[in-house]
């Protein structure tokens, strides 16, 4: 038996579809007020430029704006701050995206951090991660959230399943951790330091892989059922999971691409949307 694709493209396009028309309600109620996507790109890393545009073309398709802030490979922390600051007091700005990674000399988590709760769409910061993890109303991490709205639309049921996630990252691996507790999963965090990690991995009815490197996760680690989630990607369309085979063990699967990366970025336009349907 063949196992189900969970496929993260055709619900993003049919989210936009439900998305558009809620914009296009909010522009007609306020008066002709657009929601405001603000990104901010710091350098010239090419893979970074590209992940903006994406995100400024999602935004064009649902008939939201988009204000790209393009800084020099050598902007410091403090002036970073400083336009942060600006786009945190613009009232016409309901959503800011730093992108992911700025520059060495510049320390990300501080600004991060400084990006104000109500405007902190891609759920990076301090705040923002502890009131989700608390179940308290907040934007949670864009691919975390997508992924949840992956499964639950894929009927994927979370609650009393053992759920082990490959990554710690901060902006990927805790938050996804956060979610799936708070969906009643019974959660492992695993890293490239675990030890014995095909054992942890095997365990696993729920399986997300988001350790950043390619085809970390063997397919023989994978038992019976499992239902993975790769939010890996690399060159050549290959992921953090070795999954081919095991296809015919495994219940259900995102692929690389076309799961988790089209998910992240409607999820991101979601959450401007409802900062929008806040403010406006």
């Amino acid at each position: 038996m063949k196992p189900l694709i969970l496929d993260g493209k055709t619900l993003a396009s049919a989210s936009e579809g439900e998305i558009t028309k809620r914009v296009k309600r909010l522009i007609e109620d306020s008066g002709g007020k657009k929601p405001v996507l603000a990104t901010i790109l710091v350098g010239q890393d090419p893979a970074s430029a590209t992940y903006v545009r994406m995100k400024a073309n999602a935004c064009g398709r649902v008939g939201m704006d988009s204000r790209r802030i393009e800084l020099d490979g050598s902007t410091t922390t403090v002036e970073l701050l400083a336009e942060i600051d600006k786009l945190n007091k613009d009232e016409s700005v309901q959503g800011i995206l730093l992108q992911h990674p700025v520059p060495n000399q510049i320390d990300e988590k501080a600004c991060f951090d400084r990006i104000s709760a109500a405007k902190d769409v891609d759920g990076v910061t301090s705040l923002g991660f502890g009131m989700m993890a608390m179940g308290l109303d907040a934007y949670g991490s864009a691919t975390p959230g997508g992924i949840m709205r992956l499964l639950a639309h894929y009927k994927v049921d979370c609650s009393g399943k053992r759920a082990v996630v490959v990554g710690r990252s901060a902006i990927l691996g805790k938050p996804m951790a956060m979610m799936l507790l708070n969906a009643n999963a019974t959660v492992t965090i695993c890293h490239s330091k675990s030890k014995n990690l095909g054992e942890e991995v095997s365990r696993a009815e729920i399986l997300v892989g988001a350790v950043g490197r390619p085809e970390f996760i063997k397919s023989d680690w994978l038992s019976e059922g499992t239902v993975v989630v790769d939010a890996g990607y690399h060159p050549g369309g290959i992921g953090d999971v070795e999954i081919e085979p095991a296809l015919e063990r495994i219940s259900a699967y995102t692929p690389v691409p076309g799961g988790v990366g089209p998910m992240t970025i409607n999820t991101l336009i979601l959450q401007t949307l409802e900062a929008a349907e806040k403010s406006i």
